[in-house]
């Protein structure tokens, strides 16, 4: 009987070794600093049902905290400067049904500064839009008292804005194409590209890393899809598109 159990748990996991395709860190992301590819302007690439699907994302954490990674939020600020001694890909949510991801190392888990990679793959037979979420959790180590060693802290950090839109061979308005900002970094202004009518998009807001509304458009009285920004002032903000399926957020840079 034990024989028979440990067959079939070798059987099990060679299964799910031949169906995770392996993936290699793409060495055009080592001069980056950190980040994760495709970020959510190019986002995932659509699927279709009971077609079986493949995607690598790229990972790189930065050796330190900086003022880039906390995006403003105050609770890391207090983390600046502080090394980060490791990280882990702790999960990828809202996957599709049918649907799993592999880490190019078994425990997901690489050191501060380090390239990575996870290969999303399976196959669902139920379309629809899915919004997937990355939590990424680092150790950083930081001085809590002036002439002592620093204590590893653990930190997550989940990035959001991604989505796998799956929809039925044939059905091209099914499968929505990303929602994009051009150019990116921009000067003078913007223009958004994406929006389908079978969206049907509301409205569409710039705002800045604290939340705040700098231009909004309400799309069912316009169609107006540019955005000046003369009055804009230099930074980093997020155009956020609302309609049926949820919220898109992409961010881009004013230069």
């Amino acid at each position: 009987m034990k024989k028979t159990l440990l067959y079939f748990c070798a059987i099990f996991l060679f299964s799910a070794q031949v169906n995770a395709q392996s993936c290699t860190p793409g060495t055009n992301f080592a001069d980056s600093s950190y980040g994760i590819w495709p970020d959510t302007t190019t986002n995932f690439p659509p699927a279709e049902v009971n077609v079986f699907y493949s995607e690598d994302l790229n990972f790189k954490v930065p050796s330190e905290v900086s003022a880039d990674v906390t995006g403003g939020d105050p609770a890391l600020d207090a983390f600046i400067g502080s090394p980060i001694e490791s990280f882990q890909v702790t999960a990828v949510d809202g996957l599709p049904t049918g649907y799993d991801y592999a880490c190019n190392v078994a425990t997901c888990e690489y050191l501060g500064g380090e390239n990575g990679c996870a290969n999303v793959y399976g196959t669902t037979d139920t379309p629809g839009v899915y919004d997937v979420t990355i939590t990424v959790e680092g150790v950083i180590l930081v001085v809590l008292f002036p002439g002592l060693p620093p204590t590893p802290v653990t930190q997550p950090i989940s990035f959001g804005g991604y989505r796998i839109e799956v929809g039925s061979a044939g059905l091209i308005e099914s499968i929505i194409e990303p929602i994009k900002v051009a150019p990116n970094p921009a000067n003078e202004s913007i223009s958004v590209y994406g929006i389908t009518s079978s969206m049907e998009a509301t409205e569409i807001s710039i705002v800045n890393l604290e939340g705040k509304v700098v231009k909004y458009r309400d799309l069912e009285t316009s169609n107006n899809l540019e955005f000046d920004l003369a009055d804009v002032e230099s930074g980093i903000y997020f155009v956020k598109v609302a309609h049926k399926y949820g919220l898109d957020t992409i961010k881009f840079i004013k230069e």
